[in-house]
């Protein structure tokens, strides 16, 4: 059986120990890798080789690092099939699914590549006689970040290449779900020329994570996963020093308004709610039906559910995917046998699925529960699997409100053929990332990635602009070139003249 290794200065590494967890193939529930579960000595020494790196990595010019990003990118491209089909094969999604959090990854490694102008900053002449003053940014040195199975792709490369194009040395600790994607990735870094040291993969379990926060030598972590692990992740490595981006869970809403198209929003919803088995951070999980737009919705809504077509992954008629665990699928059995015993009704009941030469897979279908109510444990919850749950309210004013008192605020979206109305509710939602006629409001890679309230903890977006200013911390300096050789001095405060 395959053991997947670390990747330590440019190579693949052994652990410390023999501790092992197992690496599922989701649609057959077989046991296919084991892989090494890291303990602190195996972060110390990755972090001992990136800050070696860092001595010769943070002092290397723009021209070189945006070389090694195109060369990356092209190898990105290259590999597509490769990496969607790794991704498929552990993670459980569908390939084509797959080959679009690779596409949408890809997408921050083309803003690296335009990180010379991202850096550039500012110069001021003549601010008091014969006086300048200019802004640059510099690297912190090894960061660090710690991703969630469910985009084994694209949530490391929100983060890695930035932090790596700023001049940064990087340690990626991925899921032990699906960490085999990012050793291909650390093998594409190598041949596009990335100096040893400067990326490396640390596969483990809380123990590596723990490490990580600890390290004193680690400058910054970033984290996307859920809340309260994000709530562990922010206050233990602020404790330690560090800059800490922290992204946490979510339970998006999309209200469906009277005047919205009930096809297009319905097949819209299906999508975001039921692709990759409802297991991404911005899935639409409750849908707010407002006024008489509620019956209409509902029955195009079953009826497009029960026509998601559930298989294998690597099957190209499957719409959907099995859930990355057994415990994934428990979780999202109980949520909607949770539902039907506190009053929802169960309009589609995916709970008792099988696949046909699958059957110990861990496959659920799509289920919609509509009637549900905000004391509800399908509505309070973030269940995380293919369940669609149905808030009737009468108003915007009331989908507004059930939005803002929702502790997430990580996406949201509006159906409406009103500008006016969407534009109320863009401005008076308490959600960070919102869509106009659009369910998944993922920003492109040259804005930044965040929610509000449970889903951010602390102020720290991520990719983009923001990304930028995470990974480097500004520097001005004032400068004097004396006209005369003795100017004159004071003993008070200086000020300009």
């Amino acid at each position: 059986m395959t053991t997947i290794e670390h990747w330590i200065s440019g190579a693949a590494t052994p652990a410390g120990s023999v501790r092992t967890a197992p690496v599922y193939n989701p649609a057959t529930g077989e046991e296919q890798a084991r892989v090494l579960l890291a303990e602190s000595s195996d972060v110390d020494g990755a972090v001992a080789a990136a800050a070696k790196a860092f001595e010769a990595w943070g002092d290397s010019s723009l021209s070189q690092r945006t070389r090694v990003m195109f060369a990356f990118r092209e190898l990105l491209v290259r590999h597509e099939d490769e990496l969607a089909r790794i991704i498929s094969a552990e993670h459980g999604k569908v390939v084509d699914d797959a080959r679009g959090e690779i596409v949408r990854g890809r997408e921050v490694v083309e803003y690296a590549c335009g990180i010379a102008d991202a850096l550039k900053c500012g110069f001021s002449d003549q601010v008091s006689r014969d006086v300048d003053v200019h802004d640059f940014r510099q690297p912190l040195g090894v960061v660090a970040g710690i991703t969630p199975f469910n985009f084994p792709i694209m949530v490391p490369l929100w983060m890695h290449p930035i932090a790596i194009a700023t001049g940064n040395t990087f340690i990626l600790k991925p899921s032990e779900r699906d960490p085999s994607a990012s050793r291909l990735v650390a093998e594409l870094y190598a041949e596009a020329g990335l100096p040893d040291g400067v990326f490396n993969v640390v596969n483990g379990d809380k123990t590596a994570v723990d490490a990580i926060l600890d390290h004193p030598d680690i400058a910054a972590v970033s984290f996307v996963g859920s809340t309260p692990i994000a709530k562990y992740v922010h206050e233990r490595a602020t404790a330690a020093g560090k800059r800490v981006q922290a992204l946490g869970g979510a339970k998006n809403h999309a209200v469906v308004l009277p005047d919205a198209d009930l096809e297009f929003a319905a097949n819209h919803l299906t999508a975001a709610a039921f692709g990759s088995a409802g297991q991404r951070c911005m899935a639409i999980s409750v849908g707010v039906a407002v006024g008489h737009a509620a019956d209409g919705l509902v029955k195009v809504l079953a009826r497009k559910a029960t026509e998601v077509k559930v298989g294998p992954g690597d099957d190209a008629t499957s719409d959907m995917g099995p859930v990355v665990t057994q415990a994934a699928k428990d979780r999202v059995v109980n949520a909607v046998t949770s539902g039907a015993d506190q009053g929802a009704t169960v309009l589609v009941d995916g709970r008792a699925l099988k696949v046909e030469g699958h059957e110990n897979g861990f496959f659920v279908g799509p289920s919609l529960l509509d009637h549900v109510t905000t004391e509800m444990d399908a509505y309070r919850e973030e269940i995380f699997g293919p369940v669609l749950a149905v808030v009737r309210v009468d108003t915007l004013d009331e989908a507004i409100a059930l939005i803002n008192t929702n502790p997430y605020g990580n996406g949201t979206a509006i159906f409406t053929g009103s500008g006016e109305a969407a534009r109320r509710f863009q401005r008076e939602v308490k959600v960070g990332m919102i869509g106009v006629n659009v369910p998944i409001p993922v920003p492109m890679s040259y804005y930044s990635f965040g929610g509000w309230k449970d889903s951010l903890i602390g102020d720290s977006p991520i990719h983009g602009p923001a990304g930028v200013q995470f990974y480097t911390r500004a520097k001005v300096v004032t400068t004097r070139w004396p006209r005369t050789a003795n100017p004159a001095a004071a003993l008070h405060f200086p000020t300009s003249n």
